[in-house]
């Protein structure tokens, strides 16, 4: 089997319809997704089958960054999301899918995540690190339940 591909599971206290919001909305990706130390910058998000995202990421220690876009293949709203991503970058070649499942359970949302053919340039474990990191900043922005007044 190769090893190009990571997976996750997590619970988080939030209902699958917030969660799947942090997912489709550009605000909430901006704030959760980049791992600790990077900053993120949404530039385009369509989120129907077909569309398309377009996003960067910036090092905030050196302020480089790097571009990556791709398109949604599949959507069933609170359940699952899969998603293409390309780099901009061309020494990162090859396309990497992503999906994305959403169960609602007794205290709150099941995530799985599996994400596939990761460029042989990026190390699987620092994917997975990176991936650590944005589920604790995921699992930070769905769990308050902050009323507005």
């Amino acid at each position: 089997m190769a090893d190009n591909f990571v997976s996750l599971h997590r619970i988080v206290t939030a209902s699958p319809e917030k969660v799947y919001r942090a997912f489709t909305d550009k605000n909430a990706m901006a704030s959760w997704i980049p791992p600790y130390g990077f900053l993120c910058e949404v530039h385009s998000m369509e989120v129907k089958i077909g569309g398309s995202f377009k996003m960067s990421f910036i090092n905030f220690t050196t302020g480089n960054g790097h571009s990556f876009g791709g398109k949604y293949l599949d959507i069933k709203p609170n359940e699952f999301l899969k998603y293409t991503d390309t780099f901009d970058d061309p020494n990162l070649p090859g396309e990497m899918t992503t999906s994305v499942w959403l169960k609602a359970v007794s205290c709150g949302t099941e995530i799985k995540i599996l994400q596939e053919n990761i460029p042989a340039m990026i190390p699987t474990e620092m994917c997975y690190l990176g991936w650590q990191e944005s589920l604790e900043k995921l699992k930070k922005l769905v769990e308050p339940n902050i009323p507005d007044n």
